[in-house]
């Protein structure tokens, strides 16, 4: 799975580790927002790296969660989901609005191979200074640059150059920025 093979999803240890996952998300998101040093923790528990400083508006849900990297000054608003059968990774200062999913769980093409309920997985890489509005989608394998803009709704299906602001299903570029941040 790791490596982007085809795996079986129902091997007991992936349903073991997806099942940790859920107790820590689960967790996550029914602590209060007062209690900040217990979700720091939670979070360092759940996810593979948290570099600096992290925020995650409860509900939140992943797949496995050690796949998920991120770097100081993320932010993810309310109802985020991470399919992390992949690595997923976070610069520096990410945003997040509501609703954002990122995927890097695939299914075979072909019907009788997606029958035969194996899986696999592209990672997913979002680079320092990115904006990603609500309900937008990262689909497996996108890469977003430094200080791009996803605008809200919009679904990724390809990669987003530096500098840029996109929009629209599949997103396209509409304006790029002058990257002095």
């Amino acid at each position: 799975m790791r490596r982007g093979e085809p795996y079986d999803p129902t091997d007991p240890e992936l349903v073991a580790e997806r099942r940790h996952a859920r107790e820590l998300t689960r967790r996550y998101n029914r602590s209060e927002a007062s209690e900040a040093e217990r979700r720091r923790e939670l979070l360092e528990d759940l996810f593979g790296t948290v570099d600096g400083d992290a925020h995650v508006e409860p509900p939140f849900r992943c797949d496995y969660g050690y796949n998920l990297h991120v770097g100081g000054g993320f932010f993810a608003n309310f109802g985020c989901v991470a399919l992390d059968v992949r690595r997923i990774e976070f610069g520096e200062n990410c945003l997040l609005g509501p609703g954002v999913h990122v995927y890097t769980a695939t299914h075979p093409l072909d019907a009788a191979e997606r029958a035969a309920g194996l899986e696999s997985g592209r990672p997913v890489v979002v680079g320092d200074d990115v904006w990603i509005g609500g309900r937008a989608v990262l689909n497996p394998g996108v890469a977003v640059g430094d200080r791009a803009v996803v605008a809200s709704g919009a679904v990724v299906t390809r990669d987003v150059p530096p500098d840029t602001v996109v929009r629209g299903n599949p997103a396209e570029v509409v304006r790029e920025l002058d990257g002095e941040g």
